[in-house]
């Protein structure tokens, strides 16, 4: 049987940049309770050629804290649509967490999403603002609401990717529970 369906359940899906923060907050410490200290085999493993592993995830979540997410809401914020955002390398990890450690990039994530949350509490949006339309060089008219939401949704995109990435490590070793386990069969 099905849960009841209270009013909060049927109110439509709003965008609210305090929840989007609190989220947001508890990603680092959710990625170092995760992963540190596991070993390599858990943390650099990946589905092939062309796919991420964990390691690989935390290295780009800092590049987006770097380039994305709060430079773009103050480009909106100065520019609007008139001035197209700069295109997001989404590949740029591959050389700039070069050399590093897990742990080293686990802490420089922690500290750039610890800044970039407070610098988005600080900015006081308002609905207006969470309106404003920017230029995204491949989708067009975007809105700060939608950029904002994207940065959650990301956030969750990849922590779904580190597990199934990591589940698919013991694909073969579950034998038949393999029927119950969505995370192996996730694509």
């Amino acid at each position: 049987m099905s849960p009841a369906r209270g009013p909060e359940r049927d109110a439509p899906h709003v965008f609210s940049v305090e929840e989007a923060a609190a989220l947001l907050s508890r990603t680092p410490a959710l990625l170092r309770a995760w992963l540190d200290p596991l070993p390599p085999a858990w943390t650099e493993v990946d589905e092939g050629v062309g796919t991420w592993s964990a390691y690989d995830v935390v290295g780009h979540l800092i590049h987006g804290e770097r380039a994305d997410w709060i430079p773009r809401v103050e480009h909106v914020l100065e520019h609007g649509a008139s001035k197209p955002f700069e295109p997001f390398d989404r590949e740029a990890m591959f050389e700039a967490s070069k050399g590093k450690s897990l742990p080293a990039l686990l802490d420089t994530f922690d500290a750039l999403r610890s800044e970039n949350v407070a610098r988005l509490r600080a900015m006081s949006l308002t609905e207006a603002d969470l309106d404003r339309r920017g230029r995204h060089p491949e989708f067009g008219a975007v809105t700060v609401r939608q950029h904002l939401a994207t940065w959650v949704a990301h956030d969750l995109t990849h922590l779904a990717q580190i597990a199934r990435v990591m589940a698919k490590r013991y694909d073969i070793e579950v034998g038949p529970w393999r029927a119950y386990l969505s995370v192996l069969s996730w694509k």
